[in-house]
């Protein structure tokens, strides 16, 4: 007789929030990583937790939308569970805007906003003034401040999720037995297997390098300009990420792709002029064929399921994946969109 009910294999953001529900649902689960948690990128340095623009609504961005309402008392519940603090904050996030005709637009899509979040986050156009040192330059001395925009330390919070799933009385190791129901949560490593196994391409991974700054700006909003996401953690940090490579050789090193990127941070966001660096990272993130997280039955394994291709919304995207996977895992009840199902990434014909 089978120990587990559910074996997740990867402990990143995605895997281990799968596990978490589970669990939570009263499921006996493992997870399995033999690089350990968080050795992809969920072990990255940013963390930001942004959402799509309030126009051209669609159900993935309605999914994301749920996730980053609710993500606020999932992650209190799993920092409960685990004892450390995951450093989720809803701290919002100010971008500049080039002039009238951005402004415009910014302000159309305010009112989106007013109907589309359904009063529970806005988009609103400020002075930069009233951000005093902490806004980015902007032309047109306006900016676009949204209320939705979170924070996550990536490294604290899937930690945090591993450390809740043993509360909750679940198994993280490198190695084990797949027993159970059984959930890929691979990576793009993963995605490259099933590409090779289905025999064409299913998703890949994009690398992204990613810099810390000494900097404490804990409770202050993101900032996003030239598309840089600035994001100010609640240790005295701000990181700064990151660049996308299709193209690479080592997933795992920083060049002169990260200087450019820290020169631009500091050119477009003064205050950070001075601020050292105090560590830099690089990791490769799985994206999906089809761009949306790929969630539900696996292709090619009967009985069995896959979560994957977070591409930049992974930490955002995690608790709602948990809630719809652990439906669909332990009761059959499907509610994932069409557009995130693996059929969506694999190839027509």
């Amino acid at each position: 007789m089978a120990t587990v009910d559910v074996t997740i294999l990867g402990a990143g953001a995605f895997g281990l929030s799968v596990a978490c529900a589970c669990a939570l649902h009263g499921a006996r689960v493992r997870v399995i990583d033999p690089h350990g948690v968080a050795a992809g990128s969920s072990g990255g340095l940013v963390g930001a937790l942004a959402p799509h623009v309030p126009d051209q609504w669609n159900a993935k961005k309605q999914f994301q939308f749920d996730s980053l309402i609710g993500a606020g008392a999932f992650w209190a519940q799993i920092g409960d569970l685990a004892g450390e603090d995951p450093g989720y904050l809803r701290s919002g996030r100010l971008q500049p805007l080039a002039d009238d005709v951005a402004i415009a637009l910014a302000q159309n899509r305010a009112r989106s906003a007013a109907d589309l979040w359904q009063g529970q986050a806005i988009w609103h156009v400020v002075d930069a003034t009233d951000h005093g040192a902490w806004a980015p330059l902007s032309p047109s001395g306006k900016l676009v401040f949204d209320t939705l925009t979170a924070r996550i330390h990536p490294r604290r919070a899937t930690r945090a999720l591993a450390r809740a799933l043993v509360a909750l009385g679940g198994e993280v190791t490198e190695n084990g037995k797949p027993e159970g129901k059984i959930v890929h949560a691979t990576g793009w490593q993963g995605l490259l297997d099933l590409s090779a196994e289905i025999g064409a391409p299913v998703g890949n991974g994009v690398k992204g390098q990613a810099a810390l700054l000494h900097f404490d700006a804990a409770d202050r909003p993101q900032l996003y300009a030239d598309s840089l996401h600035i994001v100010p953690h609640g240790d005295g940090t701000v990181a700064i990420g990151s660049t996308s490579e299709r193209d690479f050789s080592d997933p795992t090193g920083t060049d002169s792709q990260l200087d450019d990127i820290i020169a631009r941070a500091r050119a477009a966001f003064p205050v950070l002029r001075d601020a050292p660096v105090i560590e830099r990272w690089a990791g490769v993130r799985p994206r999906a064929r089809s761009r949306a997280p790929m969630l539900g039955d696996h292709p090619t394994r009967p009985g069995e399921f896959i979560a994957n291709g977070g591409f930049k919304i992974g930490f955002g995207m995690a608790p709602e994946v948990g809630a719809v996977m652990a439906e669909l895992i332990l009761d059959g009840q499907d509610s994932i969109p069409e557009d995130f199902k693996p059929a969506a990434s694999l190839p027509k014909g």
